[in-house]
């Protein structure tokens, strides 16, 4: 693994940031959510077998309900439209007791 400088980093960081924006709106407006619910999206290392070294988990926090986990077994910025669309098309089916 090599140096980054700081520079380096908050460029980095930001287009990261603006990545999990992108999903986190993407998300909001697809699965309906609103100003009482709230989604989030992280990264991280996965340590159990078969599973990917890095993989993006989004959790839906809608009031009232309990909160869903939901796994994309990519790095964030390998997730993609599909992947968003299977997550909308898998909260459905949770929320609609499938």
């Amino acid at each position: 693994m090599g140096f980054f400088t700081r520079a380096e980093l908050r460029v980095r960081d930001a287009a990261r940031s603006a990545r999990i924006a992108a999903i986190k709106a993407d998300l909001c407006e697809g699965l309906g959510l609103t100003d009482d619910d709230a989604v989030s999206v992280n990264e991280i290392a996965c340590a159990e077998a078969g599973c990917p070294d890095i993989e993006t988990v989004v959790l839906v926090m809608r009031a009232g309900e309990p909160t869903r986990a939901f796994r994309i077994r990519r790095p964030l910025d390998g997730v993609a439209p599909a992947d968003l669309a299977a997550l909308r098309a898998e909260e459905a089916d949770a929320r609609s007791g499938v």
